[in-house]
């Protein structure tokens, strides 16, 4: 693929940027390595000493995850604004080979480490009183940098039930044609092997994946004979193989995409996609290691804030410094850090926020309200079969083996799953809770809230349950030397709320999801595992499994179900809903446009803003949401058009736009213009080097 020999390449870079970019006289070895990791993460335009950073940007974007480098990557393509990302973790280099390696998501784990937020739930009733591990990404690139790399499209009614739900949609960006057309412009495919596909029994439509985006959704190379047992054995089972996952309906069992860059093996997430293949951008800086402890307001009235900037710290004990927004804040800091930071800024339920002792800017309750979570467990099988976890174990290390991950899933719709008659018991017996559900199991007593949470509850009683739509989620693994089976709940009707418990952002918030607290959830995940055991027990899967460790035989009745699930069961990694997309007489904080209601200039965009959990993992959704949000603000900015939304917006730019150009070919003009053509030179040479080394 090279034409010209690495060699070579090595040799020049080495020379050019000992020339050209320390040009000065360095005899301190140290030094030298500290100044050229500083090039390194410049010509990434990841800025390592805060002092290089200005005291004004048009937009501010905090947290450097999934979203927040997908949107700092689209607005710095226009070189008339200026964009600066604040991230909470590190730039991961110290650690990029466990975060490039797929495998290593397995068998080296960052998951506990210092990019990791490490975050516990309150005691959960509905789960034995267990406080529950929730893992969150604290590095650049999010949880998209430590994640388990499923990329999974939501179905095409869910994401037409949020446009449904949302009137003040009328440019229709959350409704599925244009939203999968977001989906589909993050996203290169790339097909399988022939060999790979056969054996592993995957299908795919190619028409319905994108061609030229910056996250790679391919397949590991490498799978098992197992692996190609999955959709034979859950056909037998009344769930039949889906050859198009990708197109708006993924029921149905399949070997599904996953974020891996066929070329070298490596992992394709946020930073690797959207920000390492730029040239230096003189309109944009990221820096990590800061942590944004509150959003700074003008001297606007309450219903009509306006953010001049933010304030931010690099730990508990560091001075606060400020910077200053002229355009606007956009938070994507994710399902946790976006509510935090709101009511930490002083928006969110006064109730919560006085007890905290943060002075009530605005009272939105909605603010950390609606956090749900898909919630999974595992059945556990002694096997003949030759696992992914043996070949580790035997010290297996080919490239193409170490991007080998689990990615055998199936959506089981609720009549499949419990059965026609026990289905529609189910769906009437829920739908008559609607209002005593309401009544007794949200935390936060607020109509508002309320009513939002009888609509979504309606949308999923009388329109998901009765549909083709997943609402468990069975998934295969064989990354350890056993077989799991696992089952996740995809829509659950229990909710619950995230709010502060002091005035500091290094003091992790009160975290709820309420697992478990509605009976249908626990009957719908019971009936998972049920599932998933009938799957252990059908042929030819069942050939390769030679018994059941977890639970085991000791759990068969409902009660001895109910109680396995209340002690074993976690977090699949999905939450949602603190920062919902609903009208505000619903309990919503933005609007379509994304808008925090009673401000004029801060948005949210990342996974807090889905009113109800998709059946789906959240990465390819969140991917499309953040190229939606980055079209809603340059399309505003720009004057192209005014979103519509039902808050006070600033007036638009009239300035007109130079774009820089799209992710995969940028036009080096605006470099030029700062860096001249050594510049260029020494930034292309960077790039190669960092190719090489992720080789």
């Amino acid at each position: 693929m090279w034409s010209i020999p690495k060699t070579t390449i090595l040799a020049l870079s080495s020379t050019y940027l000992f020339s050209t970019c320390f040009a000065s006289a360095i005899t301190d070895p140290l030094e030298a390595h500290r100044r050229r990791d500083a090039h390194n993460l410049r010509a990434r335009n990841i800025v390592s000493d805060s002092s290089a950073i200005q005291s004004s940007y048009d937009f501010i974007i905090v947290g450097g995850g999934l979203a927040g480098l997908v949107l700092a990557s689209r607005l710095s393509e226009d070189s008339n604004h200026t964009v600066l990302v604040l991230e909470a973790g590190e730039s991961g280099d110290a650690n990029i080979t466990q975060i490039n390696t797929p495998a290593d998501t397995y068998y080296s784990s960052l998951v506990g480490s210092e990019y990791d937020y490490a975050y516990q739930t309150a005691e959960q009733t509905g789960c034995s009183n267990r406080n529950v591990s929730w893992p969150r990404g604290k590095v650049l690139g999010g949880s998209s940098a430590i994640n388990g790399m499923y990329l999974v499209r939501p179905n095409e009614p869910e994401i037409n039930a949020i446009h449904a739900i949302n009137p003040n949609d009328t440019d229709e960006f959350w409704a599925w044609d244009s939203y999968n057309a977001a989906m589909k412009k993050s996203e290169t495919f790339g097909a399988p092997s022939s060999d790979i596909a056969a054996e592993a029994g995957i299908q795919y439509n190619a028409a319905s994946h994108g061609s030229s985006g910056p996250i790679h959704w391919s397949y590991p190379g490498e799978t098992f004979n197992i692996v190609g047992n999955w959709t034979p054995t859950l056909a037998t089972l009344g769930i039949p193989s889906n050859p198009d996952s990708a197109s708006g309906d993924n029921s149905g069992a399949y070997i599904t995409t996953s974020s891996i860059n066929p070329s070298n093996w490596t992992r394709s997430y946020s930073r690797s996609g959207y920000i390492d293949p730029l040239p230096p951008r003189s309109n944009l800086d990221i820096l990590p290691s800061a942590t944004v402890t509150n959003i700074v307001w003008g001297s606007g009235t309450s219903g009509n804030l306006t953010a001049t900037g933010v304030q931010w710290a690099s730990s508990s004990t560091a001075a606060k410094q400020t910077v200053n927004a002229n355009k606007e804040v956009i938070l994507a800091a994710g399902t946790i850090g976006s509510a935090q930071v709101l009511q930490l800024s002083g928006v969110g339920p006064s109730k919560y926020l006085q007890a905290a002792g943060v002075d009530v800017q605005l009272d939105l309750p909605g603010v950390g309200q609606r956090l749900q979570d898909h919630l999974s467990g595992s059945l556990i099988y002694s096997t003949t079969a030759e696992t992914a976890g043996d070949l580790h174990a035997d010290g297996v290390a080919t490239a193409e083996f170490l991007s080998y991950i689990n990615s055998a899933t199936a959506y089981v719709n609720l009549t499949t799953l419990l059965g026609s008659d026990s289905a529609s018991a189910l769906i009437s017996s829920a739908q008559a809770e609607v209002d005593s559900s309401a009544s007794s199991l949200l935390p936060l007593s607020d109509s508002t809230v309320a009513a939002g949470y009888k609509a979504i509850y309606d949308t999923i009683t009388n329109q998901f349950y009765s549909s083709n739509s997943g609402q468990i989620e069975l998934l295969l693994s064989i990354t350890s030397t056993s077989v799991l089976i696992q089952a996740a709940i995809q829509h659950p009707l229990s909710v619950g709320e995230l709010y502060i418990t002091s005035d500091s952002v290094f003091n992790y918030p009160f975290i709820n999801p309420n697992y478990l607290v509605h009976d249908a959830d626990l009957t719908i995940l019971r009936e998972g595992f049920k599932m998933a055991r009938l799957v252990s027990q059908a042929s030819p899967l069942s050939t390769y499994l030679t018994g059941e460790t977890t639970p085991g035989s000791s759990v068969s009745t409902d009660a001895e179900w109910d109680t396995w699930i209340q002690g074993a069961v976690g977090t699949e990694y999905h939450p949602t809903g603190t920062c919902a997309m609903l009208p505000l007489e619903l309990g919503g904080v933005v609007s379509p446009s994304l808008l925090v209601y009673g401000t004029s200039n801060v948005r949210v965009a990342d996974a807090s803003v889905y009113p109800f959990e998709l059946s789906s993992h959240l990465g390819a959704p969140t991917y499309g949401l953040a190229e939606q949000a980055s079209t809603i603000i340059r399309d505003y900015w720009n004057g192209v058009s005014t979103n519509p939304n039902t808050t006070t917006t600033s007036t638009s730019s009239s300035s007109s736009s130079t774009s820089t150009g799209s992710t995969d070919s940028k036009s080096n003009n605006a470099v030029s213009s700062a860096y001249g053509f050594g510049g260029i030179v020494c930034a292309a040479i960077a790039c190669l080097v960092g190719s090489m080394m992720d080789l």
